[in-house]
């Protein structure tokens, strides 16, 4: 018998996270049935969404997830013992799957490439990155992208296939060792939007003329003083809005109708798993190239030991982690 450690919510987030919200639970998990495999996690992943998903749980579930798995015990011949798997199993050590949903490394993984980044760069967030900038944005050479959050997951891969497309790259984060990290990967200006005075202000200054595109990954006031700085016609992607997950009152007011209407700005918000089939192996082909060739860098915040998942998790809701937030189990 394998006993299973796992992490289920115990009850509904009110406001920020806190440890009593979790419980760390042992499960007993049946013997393999024919077609199934046990999975024993290696990395799992704590992303921003899990503050609203969460919501959708009843409290005793497992907290959602992706992780990158290893088979270690199989009745499927399509996933034999030793396969390296992509599965959507949750805040979990253990677990067992039809392999209906399990998915294998891209073709051309190689071995100097952590498997982790399967949950980063070229998996979920990567692919958001993508797509959220080149179909929802539809980003061309010569324009100007804005990003927030922009040395996170997403931000960080948006900015940097920004500057592949030949475009000028604005970044915002939230410490002086993320805008360093930004400059360091290419973006044309980054600031501490932490310190500075005046954030209407430090946008003029990066980019008088205003912005083409703008990646919203924060939502709320910050926001609503960019879209104030939309060129016309601007396109903006709303990818997430971390500054209001935890919010227990008012959501703040919205963006302002007058400069919507008379810029004529398109503002779409988008779920990642829209883009399916052949776009999206095309997708994570792409992204893998671009790192393998150096075009992409990436940086990974791992934290140790699957007891540390809440820490890693409620760390990365404050914005602790430098790049994509990883565990390594």
């Amino acid at each position: 018998m394998v006993h299973a450690k796992t992490w289920i919510l115990k009850k509904h987030f009110e406001g920020s996270p806190t440890n009593s919200n979790f419980e760390l639970k042992t499960v007993e998990l049946p013997p393999l049935k024919n077609g199934e495999v046990l999975l024993e996690a290696l990395f799992l992943t704590v992303d921003p969404y899990m503050r609203i998903a969460a919501t959708k749980l009843k409290e005793g579930d497992v907290m959602m997830g992706q992780q990158v798995a290893r088979v270690v015990e199989s009745q499927n011949s399509a996933f034999p013992t030793g396969t390296i798997v992509l599965a959507h199993s949750g805040w979990t050590m253990h677990s067992i799957s039809d392999g209906k949903a399990l998915e294998k490394l891209p073709t051309g993984w190689p071995d100097t490439l952590p498997l982790s980044l399967a949950l980063g760069t070229v998996g979920m967030p990567g692919l958001t990155a993508y797509f959220g900038l080149l179909e929802i944005c539809g980003v061309k050479g010569g324009e100007t992208v804005m990003v927030n959050a922009a040395a996170g997951a997403v931000g960080s891969v948006v900015g940097q296939i920004a500057k592949l497309k030949g475009c000028k790259v604005v970044g915002a984060a939230g410490s002086d060792e993320k805008v360093a990290y930004l400059k360091k990967i290419g973006f044309d200006v980054a600031f501490n939007y932490k310190k500075v005075e005046s954030l209407e202000e430090t946008l003029k200054k990066a980019s008088p003329d205003g912005y083409d595109c703008y990646f919203d990954n924060v939502g709320g006031v910050f926001s609503n003083t960019v879209i104030r700085q939309m060129k016309k016609f601007g396109r903006i992607a709303i990818c997430g809005a971390i500054s209001t997950y935890n919010r227990t009152g008012e959501l703040p007011p919205g963006p302002p109708p007058e400069n919507m209407i008379y810029q004529q700005l398109r503002m779409e918000g988008f779920i990642v798993t829209t883009w399916q089939g052949e776009v999206r192996e095309k997708a994570l082909k792409d992204l893998l190239k671009w790192v393998l060739e150096g075009k992409i860098q990436y940086h990974e915040h791992i934290t140790e030991g699957f007891e540390n998942m809440p820490a890693a998790f409620m760390g990365m809701l404050k914005g602790e982690n430098l790049g994509k937030a990883i565990v390594k189990a």
